[in-house]
């Protein structure tokens, strides 16, 4: 067989081509183990981070340490709390960015809020997230805080996707309490 340039081809008859050779068949292990399943995702594959922003340091992080013990599991999501400022109540774009990365685990992150300033800052911030270097996606929560925030946070804790901690912290809002 001859190639256009003009050189031979090695030719390999089909009998001796690796392919017509199937390998060994498999002996079976002799004991398979299969996993227990575990609730929600593994902490190392990541799961959606919650964060909850106050007015009050010591509100964001109580609702957190909250959301975090009602989510039933030995390693709940991440939750970061924060707000308040060195003089008091309020609120910094700069302190809400950093608790969104340190939060982060590839996977988003959602974002609840107590009251208006807090809302206004929370969406000003997600305005120009690529300036501010939040991780994607950040999500905000059209949610009460504290019942949004322990259903956000055992979603996410569950495994869940960012729209679906999304939903479950919004669908606190349609939960009546009489």
């Amino acid at each position: 067989m001859s190639r256009r340039d003009g050189t031979r081809a090695d030719v390999i008859p089909i009998s001796d081509a690796p392919s017509a050779h199937p390998p060994a068949p498999r002996t079976p292990p002799s004991e398979v183990t299969v996993p227990k399943p575990t609730p929600g995702r593994p902490p190392g594959h990541g799961r959606v981070g919650v964060v909850l922003v106050s007015h009050s340091q010591e509100l964001a992080a109580a609702t957190a340490e909250l959301a975090q013990a009602l989510a039933g599991s030995e390693t709940p999501a991440p939750v970061a709390g924060t707000g308040g400022l060195a003089d008091g109540p309020g609120i910094s774009a700069v302190l809400i960015a950093a608790a969104t990365r340190r939060v982060d685990q590839g996977h988003g992150v959602v974002v609840l809020a107590d009251l208006g300033d807090a809302v206004d800052t929370v969406r000003a911030l997600l305005a120009a997230a690529d300036e501010h270097g939040l991780p994607f996606p950040v999500r905000f929560a059209d949610a009460p805080f504290v019942e949004g925030a322990v259903a956000a946070v055992a979603t996410a804790t569950a495994g869940g996707d960012v729209s679906a901690v999304l939903d479950a912290a919004e669908e606190a809002y349609r939960q009546r309490k009489g």
